[in-house]
């Protein structure tokens, strides 16, 4: 189990209130990897602009080392935090996407999904022939499930929502796309339906992931709202503010229909739906 912010964080401190000044401290400590681990999560978390912050996180990116299964590597900790935290800085982070396209190839399935999530928050366009080719083999491979744990071979949901926020529309992409259309679990059905949204427009997407808001299952619910809440799909309005799921999470997904760049301000329903559920 991955460290949490601040846990195992006695001895260093790591949890304690800081700043960025010494976030950037805690980061360069090579011999504590818990303080390193809160460092990169805050400065992903407070949106940093220094320059000296991509630099550290990008030398924190490449602290790893191969992972074996069940093995809960502190130094690969470390590198997905730094990884998540990258995709948070906007384009000041750029220079970082080279390294991201690397941990895209990792052995770690966990660095792979924040590599993958951080390129799309980047809209690095240089990850789409990447993403394609580990979804390439479909929901037959790479969205099989791994032997001896309840994980894909691939991270298809962050894969496949990563295609979709970059936002390339080809042929190439939508058919990796509609692969996962009918993939067994419909976390990946809802990832693959927010990504062909996004890149197409086309209602059909969007009426699909409402209907996983009527889904048994809470985690599918919470998935789909969040799938929602990333396309500003404004149709989904009503659905989302009766979805049978935590009200912060509502509040979520209504935030992105409130601040559709479609809209050119946030529509008073939306508001409306918000501030019931406040």
């Amino acid at each position: 189990m991955a460290m949490q912010p601040g846990a195992d964080a006695t001895q260093s401190g790591a949890g304690d209130p800081i700043d960025e000044p010494e976030a950037l401290r805690r980061l360069q400590l090579d011999d504590d990897p818990s303080a390193q681990y809160y460092a990169a999560w805050w400065l992903g978390r407070q949106r940093s602009q220094l320059p000296q912050a991509v630099i550290l996180l990008r030398k924190a990116l490449q602290q790893r080392r191969p992972r074996q299964l069940g093995d809960d590597v502190e130094e690969n900790a470390v590198a997905r935090n730094a990884a998540r935290a990258l995709g948070k800085l906007g384009p000041i982070a750029a220079p970082a996407i080279p390294d991201l396209l690397e941990t895209l190839n990792d052995d770690d399935h966990g660095l792979r999904e924040a590599a993958a999530r951080s390129l799309g928050q980047l809209n690095a366009t240089a990850a789409v022939p990447l993403l394609v080719a580990r979804l390439a083999s479909g929901p037959a491979v790479a969205g099989a499930r791994e032997e001896g744990t309840p994980r894909l071979k691939e991270p298809c949901d962050a894969l496949l929502e990563a295609l979709g926020d970059i936002g390339v529309v080809e042929d190439q992409v939508l058919q990796v796309l509609h692969l996962f259309l009918d993939h067994e679990r419909p976390v990946v059905r809802s990832s693959a339906c927010r990504a062909l949204l996004q890149l197409t427009g086309e209602s059909q997407w969007g009426e699909r992931m409402v209907a996983l808001l009527h889904h048994d299952q809470l985690q599918v619910r919470r998935a789909a709202l969040m799938d929602l809440g990333a396309t500003g799909w404004y149709p989904a309005l009503d659905a989302i503010s009766n979805t049978l799921a935590e009200n912060s999470l509502k509040l979520i997904a209504l935030r992105g229909l409130a601040e559709q760049a479609d809209n050119p301000a946030p529509d008073e329903a939306v508001l409306d739906a918000m501030d019931a559920l406040l």
